[in-house]
């Protein structure tokens, strides 16, 4: 059994490598498109899109915000674009294979230990679920109109798109994949870590499995974060039951999955651009015409 002062700061380092490992490969496929952004600023960058899309309806806010980093870094918002999509595409194979592996290793045991308290546990919850699902059909809506402004801005250079889609060669997308398993790996771990607090955790195999399952879940539900489904899925023992103490070991694991991004991102995002430019921002969206920092706003990163 760990002490939860320990646990934390092995969650801590898990972090600190996972931010590492996201600037660099955002490094690397900037330069890929012919810019350039330093490690310290692409730390920035990704820090305010975690916040960013943690806040907002379907994580809708997560790639505007990263464009809006990458803007005040100095890269064209063209480039910062096709760099996204890039990053994106490299991503995806990389997860679904992570997630397969994972599922072809426990998801038998996984079926067999965790399935059956989790379904009906599910199932006696089943209120909070029609509420949630009731709530995530207006979030849909609402985070569709409020990524309007952007859309409606990323149409006009098509062009440009083109020129900064063909530069880029295949080196830095392979060495993004390292660095996405790694991004993969330290958030999947967080919850075993904590878990190791409690006297009598699951098992490590379908815990990693929930664990994966829980995180990634919110790349789909449509609440901010997940908010509502996640709680609902820990709580009904996606990942195991962890006893009396598994309120205490929610609060920790999303404190560490989406609160310390939130904190980390929201510093950076308002130091950058001030509370009237970040709703400013988000209203109309960086002016792809203009790739200077907006004037008046705090000293950029270097």
């Amino acid at each position: 059994m760990m002490s939860l002062g320990l646990a934390l700061a092995v969650c801590l380092g898990l972090m600190v490598a996972d931010a590492v490992a996201r600037a660099w490969r955002l490094v690397w496929l900037v330069r890929g498109v012919g810019e350039r952004l330093t490690f310290r600023q692409a730390v920035v960058v990704n820090a305010i899109g975690d916040g960013a899309a943690a806040l907002t309806p379907g994580r809708v806010g997560g790639e505007p915000s990263r464009l809006a980093g990458l803007h005040h870094a100095k890269v064209p918002l063209e480039a910062g674009l096709v760099v996204v999509s890039f990053e994106v595409l490299a991503a995806w194979p990389v997860i679904i294979l992570f997630a397969a592996a994972l599922a072809w290793r426990y998801a038998p045991e996984w079926i067999v230990t965790v399935a059956p308290p989790f379904l009906a546990a599910l199932g006696a919850l089943w209120p909070w679920l029609i509420l949630v699902g009731v709530a995530s059909i207006g979030v849909i809506v609402l985070a569709r109109r409020s990524a309007s402004p952007w859309l409606h801005r990323l149409k006009k250079p098509a062009i440009r798109l083109s020129r900064y889609w063909k530069r880029m060669t295949p080196g830095p997308l392979l060495a993004s994949i390292p660095m996405t398993l790694i991004n993969l790996t330290t958030r999947t771990a967080i919850l075993p870590v904590l878990a190791m607090t409690v006297p009598d955790p699951p098992a490590l195999g379908p815990m990693l499995l929930g664990s994966f399952a829980l995180l990634y879940s919110q790349l789909i539900l449509p609440t901010p974060a997940g908010a509502g489904g996640v709680e609902l899925g820990f709580l009904a023992g996606a990942a195991g039951q962890f006893g009396p103490q598994e309120t205490a070991l929610l609060l920790w694991w999303r404190f560490w999955t989406t609160g310390f991004g939130v904190l980390f991102g929201g510093f950076f995002l308002i130091r950058l651009f001030g509370w009237s430019g970040v709703r400013r921002l988000w209203r109309r969206g960086p002016d792809p015409e203009t790739p200077e920092p907006p004037p008046g706003t705090a000293p950029g990163v270097s």
